[in-house]
């Protein structure tokens, strides 16, 4: 069953997402759980894609294991199903995680490998992205000589982050948390899009999110590398000058774009196909990266 909301009577609901419910465990640790739902222009859409939520904490886990060696994460080791009452395991199991509880760092670290999106929008408007000068001529999806890091201030639930210069967030965070998270982003990027070519799958960009533990140890958290926090493209259907077909939510962006919708809620109800075609390309970025499916 798709799961679009939860409910544990066992623990404390402290924060609700766009997509993931946090429950509170004690002082120093959380059950963070992947629901099925998918947000579209900022707006959470009334129906739940199956199993989507699943594929987002086994492509995190897959990341998580396969990175562990560039920067430290939030991972506890603990098993989420032993910490909730019987009856609510079903609403946890394969798709939650039990976490350090660390302060978040207010900066999503955008890294972007190749011009796409929003930053293609920019870049024709001015020739950079979020401050960064990018060579003159450049056609839409093409590959950056080398990546660039792009961070944006979190912004409260339902509204957009804003994209802001290296030097902004520097005098956000402090100099020394700032070029931690540069670096790590940058590394964590390029050596996850060397793997992922090898899969067949292009990683266009993607941003991340780090916190800091009592200790002030920058930590990985929240999801890396899903098609929610990432675009993700086909490496066989690439061509440079075209907006490529994608592995991610772009799919249910790119119909609500034909849809007659002023992007504020509520979203238009999209019909089955979409929902089913939606679950289909999460469930192949899985697939091709880790290996496995989630059923």
């Amino acid at each position: 069953m798709p799961i679009l909301d939860t409910s544990l009577h066992s623990l404390k609901r402290i924060y609700r997402g766009k997509v993931r419910d946090s429950y509170e465990l004690d002082d120093d640790k959380l059950l963070i759980i992947a629901t099925d739902r998918i947000s579209a222009f900022d707006v959470i859409l009334d129906d739940p894609i199956p199993y989507k939520g699943m594929v987002l904490q086994a492509l995190t886990d897959f990341w998580f294991e396969k990175l562990k060696g560039i920067v430290p994460n939030h991972l506890t080791g603990i098993d989420p199903t032993t910490v909730v009452a019987p009856d609510e395991v079903e609403q946890v199991r394969g798709r939650s995680v039990v976490a350090m509880k660390l302060k978040p760092i207010p900066i999503e670290c955008v890294v972007r490998g190749y011009i796409a999106g929003g930053g293609w929008k920019d870049y024709k408007a001015t020739g950079k992205v979020c401050g960064v000068e990018l060579p003159a001529g450049l056609q839409q999806a093409q590959k950056l000589p080398q990546p660039i890091f792009t961070p944006a201030a979190k912004m409260e639930v339902g509204k957009h982050d804003e994209n802001i210069s290296f030097e902004q967030a520097v005098s956000l965070v402090g100099e020394d948390v700032a070029r931690k998270i540069r670096d790590y982003s940058i590394e964590l990027y390029t050596r996850a899009a060397e793997y992922a070519l090898t899969q067949g799958i292009i990683i266009a960009d993607t941003k991340f999110e780090f916190g800091l533990d009592e200790n002030g140890t920058v930590r990985l958290m929240d999801e890396v590398l899903t098609p929610d926090s990432s675009r993700f493209w086909p490496a066989d259907q690439y061509n440079v000058g075209m907006s490529p077909p994608s592995f991610d939510k772009q799919f249910i962006r790119d119909w609500l774009e034909t849809q007659p919708w002023n992007k504020t809620a509520p979203a238009p109800r999209a019909p089955e196909e979409i929902i089913e075609k939606t679950s289909q390309k999460y469930r192949e970025a899985l697939r091709r990266l880790a290996g496995h499916d989630v059923a």
